[in-house]
């Protein structure tokens, strides 16, 4: 079972950038596909982005289509969420997860089967 390690989290002010990791365990982590969802204080789990096991397909929800970049590196067994033009709605708790039976991004949660312990991200005003 793949372990996923998110980092880079932490509190920023609204306009600013902030990028996110995920470093994953295992020799196979360019054959399948990753993904970023995240949770909001009472909200329901929302997926951000997806990326391919090659890294060349990529998937976005809507509200962050634009402003998010997710990117990956085999070599290095790590997936990046870079986060520009951040807003306070974007404060979340962001999960990496890593869909091992897939190869293509997917914005459906039930196909990720592995998934990390979270990282905060806190946006001001």
């Amino acid at each position: 079972q793949v372990q996923l390690v998110e980092s880079g989290g932490g509190l920023v002010q609204a306009g600013s950038s902030l990028r996110v990791s995920c470093a994953a365990s295992g020799r196979t982590f360019s054959t399948y596909a990753m993904g970023w969802f995240r949770q909001a204080p009472g909200k329901e789990l929302e997926f951000v982005a997806a990326i391919s096991g090659s890294g060349i397909r990529t998937s976005y929800g809507d509200s962050v289509k634009g402003r998010f970049t997710i990117s990956r590196d085999n070599a290095k067994n790590t997936m990046f969420l870079r986060m520009n033009s951040l807003k306070p709605e974007d404060t979340a708790v962001y999960y990496c997860a890593a869909a091992q039976r897939w190869m293509f991004p997917s914005i459906n949660r039930s196909v990720y089967d592995g998934w990390g312990q979270g990282t905060q991200v806190t946006i001001s005003s």
